[in-house]
């Protein structure tokens, strides 16, 4: 019977079945190059060409393959609750009879290949990615496949049903290499990339098999080997990647892998469209123990400017900044000199001790962004408001932390020189932004924390610090030296240790009158004890001429005498050098102490002279740089040593 003209119509609408995988491979075959239909392909040698110039010009290194294979890995969707991961294993074991020694399996738990994306590999520059930044796509240039030839002459892809291969050599039938798919029949099997992964776990869905050229199998293992847990720092997908490798006893393997273990302390900061975390990787190497290590990431959206509009990123009106700030000690593996993302590292070194991530455009072999791009200079000119941004936020997350908890932070400055103009110019404007912030903490008399422009605080001498330190430590209760009318740098910053940090950020010393406003206004010469007190004139009599003669300090009741009554008495170095009185010791020590009580009872007035006291005395006799003391009291307080019979004869000749 026949068919209702309704369901005949209906029958010639619906679409063909799908085709299976064999099927669609041997049409792009047919459809596309040519083969079987006993013509050839007029562009056969040109697209020959243009493909291996760009599988082989387009990346310098060999290795940039592995940075395309983990772009591709990022780029795809994986199943609802999967942990996003790529594994390579290295096998001795010739599983495609091709008679390579090693090959290198790659194991990716995405959904597997579509149709379309088995139409773009077997084109040029036709990513089914393309034009999808916004979507967090990160490959675009439809070539990343192709950078395995430069390891592998004959690349496989099992997936999804789908088991082809490509040769770099041209097809013998059409004259076309690298991009002509070919059916696998065999070798290797399903059951042999199932016996290299291991029998016990569910095969991914995806697996390159990449037979290695003689050549590149030691380069191969020792990029493997190096790879560095900061690749993943801004993946959003990948969070695990695993090298093994397997030896003839299948038995016998070593297991390295890197992984994000952990985000937290996730923050946002709406008013300036950002947002900060900290990201922990781990890397376990065979026979070692696991190692960490922490980034503080932060994130921030800058519009993009309008003189900045490139095609290639059409509908993009966001740069999307991020920083990452090594926190303790990093991991060993593979470490070099923090520098500049694209979502994976360039070999562009920026020599700053943090790294630079965003969608900047590459060169065609990824390995460095042009900075003449009017797109990349636009990001690179908000990298300076981003690292402010992050820095204050980072020293203020410190403000309820130990005060030795903060100097860490201050590492991530990025005090050296880049050998790249443009960076060296982001460099300084960081520099030239810090000095306008609160982020240097000075001396307090609380426990609270009061941080001031890098302009307005000030270093004090190291031995001034050391005095101030040891009447602390003996319980001399110091007021705060940051209310004489400058605040002064906190003393776990004040050291050697961080002199380039203060440099960059152009933090200077105090002037010298402040150190006689200090002295003057904390009591130190009446609360110090006499070894600390020597050492305080010592720093005075070190620095006289360089730093105080001439200021505020000839003023300052530094030198200690005894009045009448026995009361203890200070002058001034101007006091001393003027007074009709002249201050004095005594070199017999037997008899000092009834001389001076005599002197401050009956014969001050008529002898002219006011003594030290005799513990003072005493205690100069004891002091290690009592050279350096005495030849200042003389020579510019005017103090002068007597004997006994020196000053017997003073006292008769005044009666005279």
């Amino acid at each position: 019977m026949s068919s209702s003209p309704p369901a005949a119509a209906a029958a010639a609408a619906a679409p063909p079945p799908p085709l299976s995988p064999r099927e669609h491979v041997e049409r792009i075959r047919r459809e596309r190059y040519f083969i079987g239909r006993g013509e050839r392909n007029p562009l056969a040698e040109d697209m020959h060409q243009t493909v291996n110039y760009l599988s082989q010009e387009l990346y310098s290194k060999d290795l940039r393959f592995l940075m395309e294979l983990i772009q591709n890995a990022e780029d795809n969707d994986y199943p609802s609750g999967a942990t996003p991961a790529l594994e390579f294993v290295i096998t001795s074991e010739d599983i495609t009879c091709s008679g390579a020694t090693a090959t290198l399996l790659v194991f990716n738990n995405e959904n597997g290949f579509t149709p379309a994306n088995i139409e773009s590999i077997c084109r040029i520059g036709k990513s089914t990615k393309r034009g999808n930044r916004s979507s967090g796509y990160i490959g675009e240039k439809g070539i990343g496949f192709k950078s395995v030839f430069l390891v592998s002459r004959n690349p496989h892809i099992f997936s999804n049903g789908y088991q082809i291969k490509f040769s770099e050599d041209p097809c013998a039938e059409c004259g076309i290499g690298y991009i002509v798919p070919e059916w696998v029949e065999q070798n290797p099997s399903n059951s042999d990339i199932a016996k290299i992964y291991g029998s016990l776990k569910s095969l991914p869905t995806t697996t390159f098999i990449l037979p290695l050229k003689c050549d590149k199998i030691d380069v191969v293992k020792k990029e493997l080997s190096n790879t560095h847990p900061e690749v993943l720092l801004f993946l959003s997908k990948i969070r695990q990647i695993s090298v093994r490798e397997v030896n003839d006893d299948l038995n016998a393997t070593s297991l390295s892998q890197i992984s994000i273990s952990s985000e937290a302390d996730a923050l946002t900061r709406k008013d300036i469209s950002a947002e900060s975390y900290t990201l922990h990787l781990s890397a376990d190497e065979y026979k070692t123990d696991e190692q960490h290590c922490s980034y503080y990431i932060w994130k921030q959206h800058f519009p993009v400017k309008p003189e900045c509009y490139v095609q290639k990123r059409e509908g993009i009106d966001q740069w999307v900044i991020m920083l990452a700030f090594p926190h303790g000690q990093r991991l060993s593996k593979g470490v070099g000199s923090p520098g500049v993302y694209a979502f994976l590292p360039t070999e562009m070194a920026t020599n700053f001790p943090f790294i630079i991530q965003a969608d900047f455009l590459l060169s065609s072999s990824r390995e460095s962004i042009p900075l003449d791009s009017q797109w990349n200079r636009g990001i690179l000119e908000c990298v300076p408001s981003a690292f402010v941004n992050a820095f204050l936020a980072l020293v203020k997350s410190t403000e309820s932390a130990p005060v030795f908890a903060l100097p860490p932070v201050f590492k991530f400055l990025p005090l050296n020189h880049s050998s790249l103009e443009l960076m060296d110019s982001v460099r300084l404007s960081i520099r030239k932004k810090l000095i306008d912030v609160d982020i240097v903490p000075s001396e307090t008399c609380s426990s609270v924390k009061s941080f001031h422009k890098p302009t307005e605080v000030y270093r004090l001498n190291s031995a001034f610090w050391s005095i101030i330190n040891r009447a602390v430590k003996l319980g001399v209760d110091v007021p705060n030296i940051s209310s004489h009318g400058t605040n002064i740098l906190n003393s776990y910053f004040d050291s050697e240790a961080y002199d380039d940090v203060l440099g960059f950020l152009g933090i200077g010393y105090v002037d010298s009158e402040w150190y006689g406003r200090c002295i003057q206004g904390s009591d130190l010469v009446e609360l110090l004890p006499e070894d600390v007190y020597f050492d305080l004139l010592s720093f005075v009599a070190q620095n006289w001429k360089a730093m105080f003669a001439g200021t505020n300090m000839v003023q300052i009741p530094l030198v200690k005498c005894v009045g009448r009554g026995g009361v203890m008495t200070y002058r001034s170095v101007y006091e001393a050098t003027t007074s009709d009185k002249r201050l004095c010791m005594l070199s017999d020590e037997e008899c000092a102490p009834s001389i001076i009580n005599w002197n401050n009872d009956y014969f001050s007035t008529v002898s002219g002279t006011l003594f030290m006291p005799l513990s003072t005395q005493k205690a100069l006799g004891l002091f290690s740089k009592k050279t350096t003391v005495m030849e200042w009291l003389e020579k510019y307080v005017a103090v002068k040593t007597l004997t006994l019979h020196e000053y017997a004869l003073m006292v008769v000749k005044a009666f005279a």
